[in-house]
């Protein structure tokens, strides 16, 4: 299989615990280098031992919080005075409580809004200027099928991930006459810390969301998203639901007595 990603420079946000650390590990495998963002620098500096342990590839680590618009700007302006991003993945996003409307944590609202719209704004603003003169270049937000179909109690959570939808439509249309593809990928239900934050590491919660059937892992999301990220220049896959085969939308789930 041809690897058009070789030798490619990806940055990647919320890199050090589910989607986004796997991504991480199974791009290193394909040798493309590696900036990667999150705000735990201890689990930045232990994921960067961990992938130079196995391959030769460039990996830079910066703390960030994708939400602190001005050191967004001012981190990522410092990079590209040496670096070249080929390939951004918009990967930082939560999802908090889970009440309805008229019970939901307003502080809790404020941060979603923050982590899954503004600071994939933020940290987008910034690198697609760059991107423009490539001869290649592939933006990749992570949305949810919770941003197609709303789904009790989601609520906010569910409105973030309809505006990243939306935006990675914007996206395709602003950047026609560039190189720049834009993919969104959509997974359902996929067993990672998602819902131990979005629970506060309550494990009765916790069990219920994923009891009865087998949800999705990080793995199978970062495969399918290097399948996308790995086609010829001229193959843009706008847009992707990914689901268990247990699950046909937020609604329709198969679990067993």
């Amino acid at each position: 299989m041809t690897n058009y990603i070789k030798n490619k420079t990806v940055f990647i946000t919320g890199a050090t615990s589910g989607i986004g650390e796997q991504l991480a590990l199974d791009l290193s495998k394909m040798n493309t280098n590696l900036i990667l963002i999150a705000r735990n620098v201890d689990k930045l500096n232990f994921l960067k031992e961990r992938i130079q342990k196995d391959v030769n590839i460039n990996v830079d680590i910066y703390q960030l919080d994708v939400k602190d618009k001005i050191n967004v700007k001012k981190i990522i302006s410092n990079i590209l005075e040496h670096k070249t991003i080929d390939i951004l993945i918009n990967n930082a996003g939560l999802a908090l409580g889970l009440e309805h409307i008229d019970k939901g944590d307003t502080d809790e609202w404020e941060d979603m809004i923050d982590t899954n719209i503004k600071g994939l704004l933020y940290v987008s603003r910034a690198i697609i200027p760059q991107m423009r003169d490539l001869s290649t270049a592939h933006i990749i937000n992570i949305g949810s099928v919770a941003g197609k179909t709303a789904y009790p109690n989601g609520n906010v959570y569910c409105a973030s991930k309809s505006a990243v939808h939306s935006l990675g439509d914007s996206m395709n249309a602003d950047l026609l006459n560039t190189n720049i593809k834009v993919s969104t990928i959509a997974p359902g239900a996929v067993e990672t810390n998602f819902s131990n934050v979005r629970f506060n590491e309550d494990a009765e919660k916790i069990h219920a969301v994923y009891d009865g059937y087998k949800a999705l892992s990080a793995k199978d999301i970062s495969q399918s998203i290097i399948s996308v990220l790995n086609t010829p220049r001229h193959v843009n896959i706008q847009y992707l639901d990914i689901m268990p085969t247990a699950q046909r939308n937020p609604y329709l789930l198969a679990r067993n007595e």
